[in-house]
């Protein structure tokens, strides 16, 4: 199994234990996440900016408008810093100190460089909207030249990455197991509810079955 070498920067310090470094793990929360956080420097001043993303192969493609600061930070190939959280639940101990979450999450590190080409632009399209909802891509309209040229695309090769995970119940001191508190873990899931119509949507058009049954990968 492919895993990312262990340094200073990607190694798990704190509970080394709920540490992974190999792809697979890391890769598949990546591919159910909708949202990532994307750290930089800019000018001295830390940023983080929330954004879609989506992973083809060991790249991570990000997209937005040409004046984008995020995106002209990763065009100019300096390094950032990207992060991905999926909460599963709430872990309720029996001491404020021992409360928790179940949660699987990924910081990986990377450079980036831009996608100038129609042929690389089109490719990155497709794989954002594939990311969002599988069959997506064959049902809509591409873009034309005036929103390709209005879009900017780049790809961060994943240098390194780990992912961290926590599952399971509390982890209380074993005298306060006898305490008369309620504990355990409340399970969280991203749930799709029912679509509604565009309010201008053209009669007889039929909610497309991937959007019915909708679900994240896992």
């Amino acid at each position: 199994m492919a895993e990312f070498s262990r340094s200073d920067l990607n190694r798990i310090a704190r509970k080394p234990d709920r540490g992974h470094y190999d792809k697979e793990t890391i890769y598949a929360v990546l591919d159910e996440a909708l949202v990532c956080h994307v750290g930089l420097v800019h000018d001295g001043q830390p940023i983080v900016i929330p954004t879609i993303h989506a992973r083809d192969g060991d790249t991570l493609i990000l997209h937005g408008a040409k004046a984008s600061r995020l995106l002209k930070h990763v065009q100019g190939g300096h390094p950032v810093c990207v992060a991905v959280t999926l909460l599963d639940g709430i872990v309720f101990a029996r001491s404020a100190y021992n409360h928790s979450m179940n949660y699987r999450s990924v910081v990986l590190f990377g450079q980036g460089r831009a996608l100038v080409s129609d042929a690389e632009k089109l490719r990155a399209s497709e794989v954002l909207t594939e990311h969002i909802a599988r069959g997506r891509w064959q049902d809509i309209r591409k873009p034309n030249r005036q929103e390709l040229d209005a879009t900017a695309f780049v790809a961060l090769d994943i240098e390194s990455a780990s992912a961290k995970i926590r599952t399971g119940p509390p982890g209380d001191a074993e005298e306060d197991y006898q305490l008369p508190i309620w504990a355990g873990v409340l399970p969280f899931r991203q749930q799709a509810l029912a679509p509604s119509d565009d309010p201008r949507l053209a009669s007889g058009i039929p909610v497309p079955d991937y959007i019915l049954r909708y679900t994240r990968p896992r």
